[in-house]
């Protein structure tokens, strides 16, 4: 044999051995066209930066997404990895279905994820996000202007009473027949994601979250019964459209105040322009709270490969993929770093407001596998404090129904021999 046709032979043993890549399936929900061509722009990203994984995407309707992989875990079918909302995370881990991720991900990739980014159960690590959304009050700056209301401002925001003081004065003036626009056409998790921040702002809470066990005394407490007044009243003084016909009223100029999420921040820059204001919730006595945490990954416990899932996650979670989804989305980044490199949540960037919010507001939702079940009670709660339930009664009957199914699932893990210190 010749000499250079020898060495192609000596080659081919190694050639032929190169293994092709290791899938990894990932499963994901549908969303907006940017956000999707964003994730499987990073996807590709990774696939290409190594040759030992591969991962292989399939996304399904949002609305069918939470029941196929509830069946698929079941039978134990889940894929690698699997996209979770934040809140529900807690959930699957307490039933097995995902692993924790303390020991898979480096410890500097998650220590600067701000408290949207993470999903945690009994202080360990399940989930981790890129982005979060942020709620705000939105307001027109010439009709603030007109009717001679200040401003609210992260050094100075509305107190609840300052805030309701406003809304009246507006009304009784005659300018606007429901000065607040407040998602009124909006339920279930729109309900918990959005007042449950007004308890804690009061100092109060859904659950208590050093035992995450007791619900009595903290979901009916003084300070939780004067937000559920306050919230009735905004109703029962037709503050607020109890049952609105559209969700249009602040764009068309019939509410001076719309209290709603930054996913309206590109509507709302392109209708208002420099008019518009964003400006913190009000607050209830212990400075502004808004819900934290969107959608997040998690690892499987059916997967066989979590070092390649934990790659791609480590990958997710990096500064410039992180940057590079806010950049393609529009959504907040999760951390201060990915923040920096992006035009419009830098420092002096036009949204740096929202990351501002998200530091210094922001307010996971209980990290308990009962979430789900307090959510569900919660919106039934606020369904009939809007439908003119005396506030008292309602969260009674609230803080029952959750203890029971508290006690109907052992605690879902939890006992009274832990600490506060314990918890997430």
């Amino acid at each position: 044999m010749k000499p250079c046709l020898a060495a192609i032979a000596l080659l081919l043993p190694a050639l032929t051995c190169a293994a092709a890549p290791i899938e990894i399936r990932m499963w994901r929900h549908d969303t907006g066209d940017a956000e999707m061509a964003a994730g499987r722009a990073a996807v590709a990203r990774f696939n290409a930066s190594q040759s030992k994984w591969k991962v292989v995407m399939q996304s399904m309707p949002q609305a069918t997404y939470t029941g196929a992989i509830t069946a698929a875990s079941l039978v134990r079918q889940l894929p690698c990895v699997i996209a979770i909302d934040q809140p529900t995370v807690p959930n699957f881990a307490w039933a097995g279905h995902v692993r924790a991720l303390d020991d898979l991900l480096p410890a500097a990739a998650v220590e600067r994820l701000l408290p949207g980014g993470r999903g945690t159960y009994r202080g360990k690590l399940y989930s981790v996000g890129q982005f979060d959304v942020v709620l705000a009050l939105f307001s027109r700056r010439s009709d603030l202007a007109r009717l001679g209301v200040r401003i609210a401002t992260i050094g100075q925001p509305y107190s609840a009473q300052e805030f309701h003081d406003i809304l009246v004065k507006v009304k009784q003036g005659g300018a606007y027949r429901f000065p607040l626009d407040m998602n009124g056409r909006s339920r279930a998790e729109w309900l918990s994601y959005a007042f449950s921040p007004w308890l804690q702002s009061a100092g109060a809470d859904l659950i208590d979250r050093g035992s995450y066990l007791r619900v009595d005394g903290i979901l009916n407490s003084p300070q939780a019964q004067g937000v559920a007044r306050y919230y009735a009243q905004l109703f029962s003084e037709r503050l607020a459209e109890r049952n609105p016909a559209d969700d249009r009223a602040f764009e068309q100029g019939r509410a001076l105040f719309h209290y709603t999420g930054s996913w309206k921040a590109d509507d709302y820059d392109r209708i208002f322009g420099r008019d518009l204001v964003v400006m913190p919730p009000p607050d209830f006595g212990k400075g502004p709270r808004i819900g934290a945490a969107s959608w997040q990954w998690a690892i499987s416990r059916d997967c066989r490969q979590p070092e390649g899932a934990a790659a791609f996650l480590s990958h997710m979670i990096s500064i410039e993929e992180m940057a590079e989804m806010s950049r393609a989305a529009g959504h907040v980044p999760v951390s201060a770093a990915a923040a920096a490199r992006t035009e419009h949540y830098r420092e002096g960037g036009a949204r740096r407001i929202f990351f501002e919010f998200a530091q210094r507001y922001a307010v996971p939702r209980p990290a308990t596998p009962a979430y789900p079940a307090i959510s569900a009670v919660f919106e039934k709660t606020m369904s009939d404090l809007r439908a003119g339930r005396d506030p008292a009664e309602a969260l009674d009957e609230a803080v029952e129904a959750i203890e029971h199914n508290i006690a109907r699932n052992n605690g879902y893990g939890f006992s009274s021999k832990l600490t506060a210190g314990a918890q997430p």
